[in-house]
């Protein structure tokens, strides 16, 4: 593996409400965004604590909701470090003009959030909703990728979206939260390798992944073997969810190496830095 890695999924808090204000989607703010926030200088000294050369701020919607004024600060200030990954209402009439505006300040990606920690399991339907098609086909023209806040059961949903859109690279974060305890062959994932086959759906490796990889007689060389012979690693990017998820960087970091030993030195560089500047290439050097 390379001496510095990529993290595809960052998020960053300011502790002043007044210039940040919250506006959680759903209405309750996360537990971790206000027991450990993180703000942006906190994140590049733990950047540079854990070797992690550059990161991908993904928009926290669980205490932001839409409001991406945080994540475009840090961006304007550091973009030597950061790109960002903004969070739009993509049902709304004003959906384009809204991305236009984020993309004209340097964001380089979109996520739809419709499932979480402040949703209590509930999975929405509007993913495959025909009024977000426009944003969709912004995405496309602009050339930016889309993460998916979701679980497994919106899959027939994201097959809608890559037939209809096959040009939008969709990253799936958390591997869609597959159910692994079943162990090899992971039958219970089927539907996530049914999407191996279009080239445009990446997957994101999280702590959420890492642990699931762990439970009833899953691990996480066997799930990842498997998961590398489906999508390549050319399609695989590790994002620690720093600070949602809980432990220092440098301790996620430790855990997704550990979860990926057992792959190729150049499957690892792929899923550790190559990936993800495929996704993001303004993270190239």
């Amino acid at each position: 593996m390379p001496p510095s890695a990529i993290d595809i999924h960052t998020h960053v808090i300011s502790t002043d409400t007044a210039n940040y204000p919250r506006a959680p989607i759903g209405g309750h703010q996360s537990d971790w965004s206000k027991e450990r926030p993180v703000n942006v200088e906190q994140m590049i000294a733990a950047m540079d604590q854990a070797g992690v050369a550059k990161s991908v701020l993904v928009q926290a919607s669980t205490c932001y909701g839409h409001d991406n004024t945080y994540v475009a600060e840090a961006i304007a200030a550091h973009p030597d470090r950061f790109t960002g990954v903004f969070s739009a209402d993509v049902l709304a009439s004003d959906a384009v003009a809204v991305m236009r505006a984020l993309i004209g300040k340097k964001f380089t990606g979109m996520r739809l959030f419709t499932t979480g920690s402040t949703m209590a399991g509930q999975q929405l339907g509007w993913l495959d909703d025909p009024r977000s098609f426009p944003a969709w086909e912004y995405a496309d023209d602009a050339g930016i990728p889309v993460c998916l806040q979701m679980t497994a059961k919106a899959i027939p949903q994201v097959v809608t979206l890559v037939k209809r859109f096959p040009r939008v690279r969709i990253i799936l974060d958390h591997f869609a939260r597959p159910v692994l305890e079943d162990g090899p062959p992971y039958d219970a994932a089927a539907s996530l390798w049914a999407l191996a086959g279009y080239g445009n759906v990446f997957l994101k490796a999280t702590p959420h992944t890492f642990l699931e990889a762990r439970r009833g007689k899953a691990t996480p060389e066997s799930f990842f073997r498997r998961a590398v012979a489906e999508f390549g690693a050319a399609r695989i990017a590790w994002g620690s969810n720093y600070p949602a998820a809980a432990g220092t960087l440098s301790e996620l970091l430790a855990m997704a190496k550990e979860s990926f030993a057992a792959l190729s030195a150049d499957d690892q560089e792929w899923i550790f830095t190559r990936t993800a500047r495929t996704l993001y290439p303004s993270l190239v050097s």
